[in-house]
């Protein structure tokens, strides 16, 4: 039971009183942005004041709970569950108006701002009125208190400071009253809705209510809330002397993390977005405050790993801290319960730190080997998530991760599948771009050089370039064999390992042939550009020989699977096909992709994929069509008994074709697309192979959105904030009012057009009180709109169509400006009818 008064801050304040912030809310963390907002607010209310002397401004509510040790008798002390944030800064404001007044000859004025809203002057101890959270209750009391350290750096210092600035230039001299009317303002004219539950309410649960309504606090706040709200009277023990510790080495979001992480090494399948949910239900089955205590302990023990892990310079193992360092530059976050059970097992001595190294680089090699062959991210996340229960009883943490990653098909690569990948993997499209090339960093500090390497300055290159000039074509074609085809063998090695490097110099190499290349490899500070130079060519020759030695380096520097236990590549299925099997099947009927698109997201070429797609019984199979959308001419049934025509059974499945047999663009999935369906990574570069002229649909809605946002953001005088740039057909703008957006949507099919449209969801009245309101509305506008109401439909839309194509380079800009400022007459006429 709750009872809600409204009051002003005088109210709120004066009498004896103490308002306690719990331990489980956010430490004080208002910026500069909230302050002069606030202060901003405050000016212009005492100016209103002094016309208006019953004037109001609304900021907010302040929901309070009886304190554990409230007291009928001496100071009322209570809990602050909500509005804590607004309540410091403005007892901070009122601390900086005392102490100018005392620098300013006011002494008595000073002295009363002091006792009614600061301090219980008459009580022992004289408690302060605001009593924030451990960690900012230091830095608060020596500013109430007027001590010498008051004002610091913290954020609590930051917000008195800004304020003595602020009242400082706002003292008129010629103006006796102006400091009064401020004052007057902030305790008299700031109204409050102060939400009150009874004796006996759980504070906690109104804490947790809360969030659930809008507070958005994150999982760590709600867990930090839940454990200390059931440790009682050893609260305040137990937060200064364990949790406020772990609170000073991890930030919100990686305590969020740690708890997750703590989740995970328990039950594989729990989302980081599922945390709290997950250790609620665990910890519930705690009983008694001393197993929270011990709970809270063993929580805090797991934080100092993972500050660990986030800084491995705390580390003072050597190899540990190198290890460390690289695992986190890979930036694989589901690694980490891994990498803390085995940190966890070294700090309990059951594992030595050699062994922990040991097993830190079985991992990095794992992670290496599979971005050789082409496996970067199929199974990993469980696979990583399962190794924690392999290693977790195990003798020896290294020899148990090893074999767990070498059984079953986990693509721990072998030492020949290694060497053979190096000759036909497109290794340039495995993985994330930073992870490719950190390995070719690593490459390169394996030969040993002297110089220093700056990665910040370091591109991907590839040395036979991507696209071919008729000259480096010619040259290419003189290194292969009489009669090969240039194109196919190009498509084969140029994004092979052994022709890519780390150069400063991409853009200047970019499609230049190795003639000019060469010169600024031999002057660059890198050894392995420096080898490259020592080639009077380059070609397939030396492209295949180049591969061979850098893997002989990835086997050298990183361990491989036990071997003895790894399955045989004859009595697996291939590899390959079944992840073509796997991304060909995510392919929705009345939908088409490519035979390229497939190969982008398999990290492949079009021909092989092709070979694989017509030759293998495959769900969906039919849906992958030539470049263009055309059914390949060859196309067979891989099933003898299906004879219906490919084409009839495509457009059964709602699938559109033209004329000329070519799919509608409109139905198009490329390989981003196809690649999320799946749950893989792509790279969002375009292949060499991919034609020039022939963008994918979505591509040319991201673009044509991106210059929409880039207009928006720098000439839009309503919208404040402009969404990121979509592959979808539309685009949604929040006006931040309920149940109403403006939508920017595109039409491809002829004649192509784009559309404004304010949009109302299931709120027929409120289109019905809009056009009554028609003429005013189009006049301001400038236009006729459709006005489009289907009584079937919970939704209305007002709507504004010009016509043009959106894909047209011509009039793309000219359509993104028009829905610019479409979009902004519509913010701004609209909801002036709400």
């Amino acid at each position: 039971m709750v009872k809600a008064t409204e009051t002003n801050l005088a109210g709120v304040l004066e009498g004896k009183k103490q308002y306690q912030v719990p331990l489980y809310q956010r430490t004080y963390s208002w910026g500069k942005k909230q302050l002069d907002q606030m202060w901003d607010d405050v000016v212009e209310l005492s100016q209103t004041l002094r016309e208006e002397p019953g004037a109001t401004h609304f900021i907010g509510s302040l929901v309070l709970a009886t304190s554990p040790d409230f007291s009928v008798v001496g100071v009322s002390k209570l809990l602050v569950v909500d509005g804590q944030q607004r309540l410091t800064t403005l007892t901070l404001l009122l601390a900086a108006l005392r102490d100018h007044l005392i620098e300013t000859g006011d002494p008595e004025r000073a002295e009363g701002i002091h006792a009614q809203y600061l301090v219980n002057v008459y009580d022992k101890g004289k408690p302060a009125k605001v009593l924030p959270t451990q960690a900012d209750r230091p830095a608060y009391l020596a500013v109430v208190r007027s001590a010498p350290d008051a004002g610091g750096s913290d954020t609590v210092g930051e917000a008195y400071n800004h304020f003595r600035s602020k009242i400082a230039a706002a003292d008129d001299p010629d103006d006796p009253h102006d400091l009064e009317e401020i004052e007057n303002a902030v305790v008299r004219g700031l109204a409050i809705v102060v939400v009150t539950a009874e004796p006996g309410d759980n504070a906690h649960r109104i804490f947790e209510s809360l969030n659930n309504t809008g507070l958005q606090l994150n999982q760590s706040d709600l867990l930090k809330n839940y454990l200390f709200m059931r440790l009682g009277g050893r609260a305040d023990l137990v937060y200064d002397s364990t949790w406020l510790p772990l609170e000073k080495k991890l930030s919100a979001d990686s305590l969020e993390l740690l708890f997750w992480l703590d989740l995970v090494q328990t039950d594989e399948r729990a989302k980081q977005s599922d945390t709290y949910v997950g250790q609620q239900k665990r910890l519930e089955k705690l009983t008694t405050p001393a197993e929270i205590e011990a709970e809270v302990v063993r929580i805090a023990k797991l934080g100092d790993v993972l500050a660990t892990i986030l800084d491995p310079q705390r580390e003072p193992d050597d190899e540990i801290r190198r290890r460390l360092t690289r695992i986190k530059a890979w930036g694989s976050t589901t690694a980490y319960p891994l990498v803390m059970r085995i940190l966890d097992r070294r700090a309990a001595g059951t594992a030595t730190a050699e062994q922990a190294a040991s097993a830190f680089t079985y991992l990095e090699s794992y992670f290496v080997r599979r971005i050789a062959i082409g496996r970067a991210t199929a199974g990993l996340n469980r696979t990583l998530l399962q190794a924690v229960a392999a290693i977790t009883d195990a003798e020896q943490v290294d020899v148990a991760l090893r074999d767990f990653l070498s059984r079953g098909r986990k693509y721990f690569a072998t030492d020949k599948q290694v060497r053979d990948a190096a000759r036909t993997v497109p290794f340039y499209w495995q993985g994330r771009a930073a992870q490719k090339k950190l390995i070719l960093q690593w490459l390169e500090e394996s030969y040993g050089s002297k110089e220093a390497i700056d990665p910040k300055n370091l591109t991907i290159e590839h040395v036979l370039p991507q696209t071919l000039t008729e000259a480096v074509r010619e040259i290419f074609a003189a290194g292969l064999p009489e009669g090969a085809d240039v194109t196919y063998e190009h498509e084969r090695i140029v994004h092979t390992l052994g022709n890519l490097t780390l150069s400063g110099y991409n853009s200047e190499l970019s499609n230049k042939g190795f003639d000019e290349k060469r010169p600024m490899l031999a002057s660059s500070g890198l050894r392995m550009n420096q080898e490259i130079a020592k080639h009077e060519a380059w070609g397939a020759e030396q492209i295949a020989a180049r591969g061979a030695v850098l893997a002989d380096k990835i086997i050298a520097l990183w361990p491989g699977p036990d071997e003895s236990v790894v399955v045989p590549a004859s009595e697996e299925p291939s590899a390959m096909r079944i992840l073509v099997a796997s991304i060909v099947a995510e392919v929705p009927a009345g939908r088409w992709t490519s035979y390229g698109e497939v190969a982008l997201v398999a990290g492949s070429y079009p021909q092989p994929i092709a070979a694989i797609i017509t030759s293998n019984p495959m769900q969906g199979a039919w849906r992958v069509l030539q470049t263009g959308g055309k059914i390949s001419p060859g196309f067979r049934w891989s099933d003898p008994a299906r004879t219906e025509d490919p084409r009839e059974y495509l457009e059964s499945e709602g699938l559109e074709f033209d004329g000329d047999g070519h799919a509608h663009p409109d139905q198009f999935i490329d390989a981003q697309e196809l690649a999320t369906l799946v749950g893989l990574d792509v790279n969002e570069d375009s292949p060499a192979w991919r034609p020039s002229g022939s963008r994918p649909l979505l591509a040319q809605r991201r673009e044509f959105f991106q210059t929409v946002r880039d207009l928006g953001e720098a000439g839009s005088t309503t919208i404040a904030s402009w969404p990121s740039a979509s592959t979808k057909y539309a685009l949604d703008i929040s006006l931040g009012l309920p149940g109403v957006l403006i939508a920017l949507s595109l039409a491809s099919r002829e004649p192509a057009a784009v559309f404004c449209t304010f949009y109302i969801r299931h709120d027929k009245a409120l289109f019905a009180h809009l056009l009554a309101h028609r003429e005013e509305i189009e006049a301001v506008v400038g236009d006729t709109l459709e006005w489009r109401d289907v009584p079937e439909n919970k939704s209305s839309q007002v709507i504004l169509r010009k016509e043009g194509d959106w894909r047209d380079d011509a009039q793309a800009p000219l359509l993104a400006q028009w829905l610019v400022s479409t979009a902004d007459k519509f913010a701004e006429v609209f909801p002036r009818y709400l």
